[in-house]
């Protein structure tokens, strides 16, 4: 095998910078890196809603045939692009550490919250928790990179705000830019819950590819991976395949997690939570912090999750 880690990376200036911080920390270490661009479907198919094309893996299929075909070596991701369960032999080889998890609202001057405007996002969970805030808005669909939905706001005169992540204009120098380039202004949403391990950034790797696997390894933050390992069981747990107005957050300190969780209809009209804590104990394992998540899911499910999640299923048929 060649000593040349071959780094698969969408083509867009955020997952360019992204594959580039992975390629510098492992050229740091002493590896000889190579980076490979591709357009994943998600990229390519900017006309149709993210849950109508089938969201689960959209943004990663075609690094994973790479990965699985061998022309690459690793794969870098934002983690919650990525489904919960991963392709045969495929591993989840580091996660690094946080950025911020917030989602912000990016808004025009004519901003006013009383008024029936309309805001725009791509995210079924921002959706439903805008709406359970104000439902009487009109939400509408937002695709594109990061640079070309800021553009859709901006030429779009009906359109009042947008919601992004805050980690993905922070990382490409746009959050301090926006006002001077748009003259938009911008506020975190700290009420939402995000998506479960946004602003979490993960290498992926064949388990095979020992080589790879080590070398991202030695680019692990221990304590990342514990909340997005946790937030990613809840997911799963809940989910059961289909895709949903679903958030998760888990935070470690003082030798705490504390987690919460949430699930929506798609009007943002019902809505459960969860909001709870553990003591970490040094002999707990990998397998308890995922009981943990999924005991949390079932609390949900339990309590009206259920029935909810089979109607989500239908109304997205």
């Amino acid at each position: 095998m060649s000593q040349t880690i071959i780094i698969g990376t969408r083509d867009s200036e955020l997952a360019l910078w992204q594959a580039t911080t992975v390629q510098k920390e492992l050229e740091n270490l002493g590896y000889q890196t190579e980076l490979r661009p591709v357009k994943s479907q998600g990229d390519l198919n900017l006309s149709e809603p993210l849950y109508e094309m089938g969201i689960t893996g959209i943004f990663t299929k075609t690094l994973d045939i790479a990965l699985v075909n061998g022309e690459i070596d690793i794969a870098v991701h934002s983690l919650k692009d990525v489904p919960t369960q991963l392709p045969k032999g495929m591993i989840q080889a580091a996660v690094l550490p946080r950025a911020s998890h917030k989602d912000i609202l990016v808004y025009k001057e004519n901003f006013n919250p009383d008024d029936s405007i309309t805001i725009a996002t791509g995210s079924l969970r921002r959706k439903s928790q805008w709406l359970d805030m104000y439902s009487h808005h009109n939400v509408v669909d937002l695709r594109g990179n990061v640079n070309t939905r800021l553009e859709k706001l901006y030429t779009n005169k009906d359109w009042s705000a947008a919601i992004f992540a805050k980690a993905g204009l922070d990382r490409i120098g746009l959050l301090k830019k926006i006002k001077a380039n748009y003259g938009f202004e911008y506020t975190d949403l700290d009420s939402f819950i995000p998506a479960p391990a946004q602003g979490a950034m993960m290498v992926a790797a064949m388990s095979k590819n020992t080589y790879a696997v080590e070398a991202s390894a030695r680019l692990n933050d221990k304590n990342t991976q514990y909340c997005v390992d946790v937030e990613r069981a809840f997911l799963r747990e809940l989910e059961g395949g289909c895709t949903a107005p679903i958030g998760a957050l888990a935070h470690i300190s003082d030798n705490t997690l504390t987690f919460k969780g949430c699930l929506l209809s798609l009007d943002g009209r019902t809505r459960f939570d969860t909001n709870t804590s553990i003591d970490l104990k040094s002999e707990m394992n990998h397998e308890d912090y995922i009981a943990f998540a999924k005991a949390q899911s079932q609390k949900i499910l339990e309590n009206g999750g259920a029935s909810l999640m089979a109607e989500i299923k239908k109304e997205l048929k």
